[in-house]
């Protein structure tokens, strides 16, 4: 087995610097010896494969490309060659070389270079619009048809002959539309490949003679390891099962995608961000092209719910597996200039605008034919006068100076007017789910179609995820410092109202004694006249106290009694004859 694939290597090798001359004197000999050499090659080819080592199938790819360039049609170097582009994971080469058969792709081909003709119509319209005599014309002997169609009916009868047996191709054709993202496309090649397997293997089995299914026809041993464990299944039903589980797996994906999409339309976001989530964090990866479309699905669901931040976060990582998205551009600019973040809005409008220069002057949509894309190429130029204006419009908001006018309770996702306790659970999480460092952790979930850069997916996922961190940490110190200057704001507000209505409280106790003071003296006047003779003699008492202070004892007490007798006579005299409360010790004198 070694030197017969050493001896394949040396033969490849020797087919990339030789190739057979041709010549019209002996062509007879010429075709013997093609024939001979296409043998050859595709024997060679076959020993390399059945190494299963990257290196000798790929020496089996380059003896494969000669077997083709000296026989181009011939059905088994076409199947070997997708079967080993197919191990080396080269599914874009896959899908441009099968991309006739990739059915989204041909109808787009027959809804762009055909016109349609309906049978209500009178008269017929063929691609070669002429108009066609009435399908019910009364003379038998004379039909009228269509080149084109009657060319389109026998290429399709052609291809029919041939899917008998060349259904590899929507075998293999499947599996690398289901690692290149185009789900639908991939379905319904498996599924035709599976039904014309199933078919061929039929008609296969009915041929069989009963002897055919006996035990004879089985390698008996003595080994009990044997008669326990079943044999090997051959390469075909191994790849049979695959495929069914492969197909299994794509119509689960359909299935919640659909659903989501459905949740979606319908208004419900959060049940359309809950399918979403299913698929984007689920156990087993997805392919590259599939996941990018369910993250721009999901960021439109975060944009109608009003979560911003997340919206941008998916448009980050939407841009990471695919930089060329016209879609996930768009959004991210129109959700900064949402929050009025005009600098980065702008950034992202001048790489749109870039993008749709480089493809007006290509003429083409970026990638290959068979990619998918959400935007025409006629509507590219309406799409770029558009933008155009708008960025012109931008930039004289920029230069009045509204930059810094950011609305960063958008951004977190918070009323105005919240508290300091909501303000740090939102940012806790926030800061928790869009970490730099976690950033890069859905690309494990991610099936990468070729030999793609990982290392600079990862570093366009960080770069981005870094840039929304640092918005949403200068978004928490403004807001917290709103908060904070509210809260002293209030303090003080708080603080003048309870001095306020300290003072508006003594003001009213003294009102309310004045006023029962008051009362009391318009209910009894002559207690009011003795209450005011009391506090005249009360004064005098105080002056006479304050004059005297250094009088003794004796002549105070003398001086007291002869006041009190002059105020006993002032009451005598005022008709007062009640007796006034006196205490013993002022009359001992």
């Amino acid at each position: 087995m070694v030197d017969s694939s050493s001896t394949a290597r040396n033969t490849a090798t020797m087919t990339a610097s030789t190739s057979p001359c041709l010549s019209m004197n002996e062509k007879k000999h010429w075709w013997l010896s093609n024939r001979k050499i296409v043998d050859k090659y595709i024997k060679d080819a076959r020993s390399l494969i059945a190494s299963q080592e990257q290196s000798e199938i790929a020496a089996a790819l380059k003896l494969l490309d000669a077997a083709l360039a000296l026989s181009p049609r011939l059905e088994v170097a076409l199947e070997l060659k997708a079967r080993s582009l197919l191990c080396l994971r080269r599914f874009k080469d896959v899908a441009d070389m099968l991309q006739d058969y990739i059915p989204s792709l041909k109808m787009a081909n027959d809804d762009s270079g055909s016109i349609s003709s309906s049978d209500s119509s009178s008269q017929q319209l063929s691609r070669e619009r002429v108009k066609l005599l009435p399908s019910d014309n009364s003379d038998p002997s004379f039909k009228c048809f269509s080149v084109s169609d009657l060319k389109k009916k026998v290429m399709a009868g052609l291809c029919k002959n041939c899917d008998k047996e060349g259904q590899w191709r929507y075998l293999i054709l499947g599996q690398a539309c289901c690692h290149l993202g185009l789900m639908e496309d991939a379905m319904v090649l498996l599924q035709t490949g599976k039904r014309l397997t199933t078919a061929a293997f039929r008609r296969q089995s009915i041929s069989w003679s009963e002897d055919s299914f006996s035990l004879s026809n089985f390698p008996i041993s003595s080994d009990i390891s044997t008669l326990i464990a079943p044999p090997t299944p051959p390469r075909n039903v191994a790849e049979f099962e695959s495929v069914t589980q492969l197909l299994a797996h794509i119509k689960l994906l359909l299935r919640r995608r659909t659903a989501a999409l459905a949740a979606l339309d319908a208004g419900l976001y959060s049940e359309a961000i809950r399918h979403f989530n299913k698929i984007l964090e689920g156990r087993r990866g997805a392919p590259q092209g599939f996941l990018a479309e369910c993250y721009m699905h999901r960021a439109y669901a975060y944009k109608a719910s009003g979560r911003i931040a997340e919206s941008i976060a998916d448009c980050n990582k939407t841009l990471a597996l695919e930089p060329a998205c016209i879609q996930a551009l768009d959004t991210r600019a129109s959700l900064l200039e949402t929050i009025r973040c005009l600098p980065d809005c702008l950034h992202d409008l001048e790489h749109l605008k870039l993008l749709y220069n480089s493809i007006l002057r290509d003429r083409k949509l970026p990638g290959p034919a068979w990619k998918r894309h959400k935007v025409r190429y006629r509507e590219i130029p309406g799409k770029l006068c558009a933008l155009t204006t708008k960025i012109q419009e931008l930039k004289k908001r920029v230069a009045s100076g509204e930059t810094r006018n950011v609305d960063y309770y958008a951004l977190i996702g918070l009323r105005r007017g919240c508290s300091r306790s909501e303000l740090e659970r939102a940012h806790l999480l926030l800061s928790l789910r869009h970490k730099p460092d976690k950033s890069i952790n859905f690309v494990e979930r991610c099936e990468f179609a070729d030999d793609m850069d990982l290392d600079s997916v990862k570093d366009r996922a960080k770069m981005s995820a870094l840039l929304l961190y640092r918005l949403l940490q200068k978004g928490y110190s403004n807001v917290m410092s709103t908060i904070m200057d509210e809260e002293a704001a209030e303090k003080q507000r708080k603080k003048a109202a309870a001095v306020q209505s300290q003072q508006a409280a003594q003001a009213a106790a003294i009102q309310f004694q004045q006023a029962a003071q008051n009362d009391k003296m318009e209910s009894n006047p002559s207690a009011a006249e003795i209450s005011g003779s009391n506090r005249i003699n009360s004064n005098e008492n105080k002056v006479a106290s304050a004059s005297s202070g250094s009088t003794t004892a004796s002549v105070f007490q003398g001086v007291f009694c002869r006041d009190l007798a002059a105020v006993g006579n002032l009451l005598s005299q005022s008709g007062f004859n009640r007796p006034l409360a006196v205490k013993f010790e002022a009359l001992s004198c």
